[in-house]
């Protein structure tokens, strides 16, 4: 899983030499002198002195790894290094920040802060700065722009590309990841409820759930419908039949996002078909993935897939072409596809036009697509078909005049197990793609 120490420092060094440079022409390009970037730092919950949960902003966690440094700034002024404050309070009352090692403090030059606040006054002088930050704008630096638009929309560019470094974090991220889903579905197997997979997950990837990268969904049975369900029971049902697991991890900054679903023995036999169905077309999906596929296109071909999936195991009776245009796929499927991985779960980048910047909206009837571009070599994304059973979404149809298109008793038979999910996490290269959840890492060839 790991590279040797000398492999993965040079990555790591040609990493952060590549933001030098695109960062030098982006400044340039956007007529800034240099960019300060801040992490950010946790708010407090009302009337509380317990802070929230957090997570350092990603421009930061792009350059740094540091996914959960509070109070730290990072300054990129072209034609002088980078710099790295980094907060380290004398404090007894936690434990202080460690300074940065190794190529991280050979390339960006890091000094700590005893306070919070903003950086020296002498090194923030450059004639036109702009800031990057949850910050307000009447704290501003003289002559500081905050948050520029277009600026952002172009480093958000700079992250839909990752390079040999991030690609061996999320490589590492995915590895951990499927260590988890295996022991949680072992604890599945054993007669384990939510909460206890939920410790076992932890436990196999060895991480707090505030290092996760996202909440991880543990769903049992009609918990598993819930798209985003975010309980965990504490005791299992007296008749698991479903199981499904959304959960990641986090590596040096570089998200996993994985999602499985297992059939127990009381399933219904219809529910294991559909499992396989899902998985067998998603792993089709992946095989399509290369430079220049427009994604909208992937994601109907995936409605496609779906209505064929339904119409075989009679669940519907009705043409392909009419369940996808009367909106049936999107009742048993109301997600989208995939959408871009990176520092952020759902990465910066994905509705934009490449190069411009402007927005890229999602078609009007999928409005929950987070991918909406062409795809290129270096992207890294998401492929997550799904078929689900909710009540909500599949009432219109069972009072509407689509009614005898769907086998009400299959669908009947099947709410109670949720729905699927199979979810991989793959690169665009050159030559096609690579599937991070299922491959080997960079320089292990």
């Amino acid at each position: 899983m790991n590279l040797p120490i000398d492999t993965l420092e040079t990555l790591q060094r040609a990493h952060l030499e590549r933001l030098k440079a695109s960062y030098a022409d982006v400044l340039a390009a956007h007529k800034f002198d240099a960019v300060l970037i801040y992490s950010g730092h946790a708010g407090v919950h009302f009337a509380d002195d317990q802070e929230a949960s957090f997570k350092s902003y990603g421009h930061f966690v792009h350059w740094t790894g540091a996914s959960h440094h509070q109070h730290d700034w990072l300054l990129i002024q072209p034609g002088s290094s980078p710099r790295w404050y980094y907060y380290a309070p004398e404090d007894f009352w936690h434990l202080a920040t460690p300074a940065p090692q190794g190529v991280l403090a050979e390339v960006l030059t890091p000094q700590p802060l005893r306070d919070t606040g903003w950086p020296p006054p002498r090194d923030l002088s450059a004639r036109r700065l702009a800031v990057i930050g949850n910050l307000e704008a009447s704290s501003m630096p003289l002559g500081a722009e905050l948050n520029p638009p277009a600026l952002l929309a172009a480093l958000d560019e700079l992250r839909m590309r990752k390079d040999d470094y991030e690609r061996h974090c999320l490589f590492v991220a995915n590895q951990w990841s499927l260590a988890g889903h295996d022991a949680a579905r072992e604890a599945f197997a054993l007669g384990a409820g939510e909460l206890d997979i939920q410790l076992a997950y932890l436990a196999a990837t060895r991480q707090r759930e505030s290092q996760v990268p996202y909440q991880n969904i543990i769903g049992i049975n009609h918990h598993a419908g819930t798209l985003h369900y975010q309980h965990y029971d504490v005791d299992a049902p007296d008749t698991p039949k479903s199981l499904l697991v959304d959960a990641g991890h986090s590596h040096a900054g570089y998200a996993a996002d994985i999602t499985r679903t297992w059939a127990s023995t009381r399933a219904d036999p219809l529910f294991e078909r559909l499992i396989q169905g899902v998985t067998d077309y998603q792993q089709h999906l992946i095989s399509r993935l290369a430079p220049g596929l427009d994604f909208i296109e992937l994601h109907q071909e995936m409605h496609r897939h779906l209505a064929e999936l339904l119409i075989d195991t009679d669940v519907i009776s009705t043409s392909t072409e009419a369940a996808m245009e009367s909106g049936l796929t999107r009742a048993f499927c109301p997600h989208g596809l995939g959408h871009s991985l990176g520092i952020q779960v759902h990465d910066v980048g994905g509705r934009q036009r490449d190069g411009s910047g402007a927005p890229l909206p999602p078609p009007a009837a999928d409005p929950a697509l987070r991918l909406t571009r062409t795809l290129d070599a270096g992207m890294v994304v998401t492929i997550e078909p799904g078929i689900y059973v909710i009540p909500m979404l599949l009432a219109p149809f069972r009072e509407g005049p689509q009614r005898d298109a769907v086998n009400w008793a299959a669908v009947d038979r099947l709410q109670d197990h949720g729905g699927i999910r199979v979810e991989d996490n793959v690169i665009i290269t050159s030559e096609g793609h690579d599937n991070l959840t299922q491959g080997r890492p960079v320089a292990e060839d």
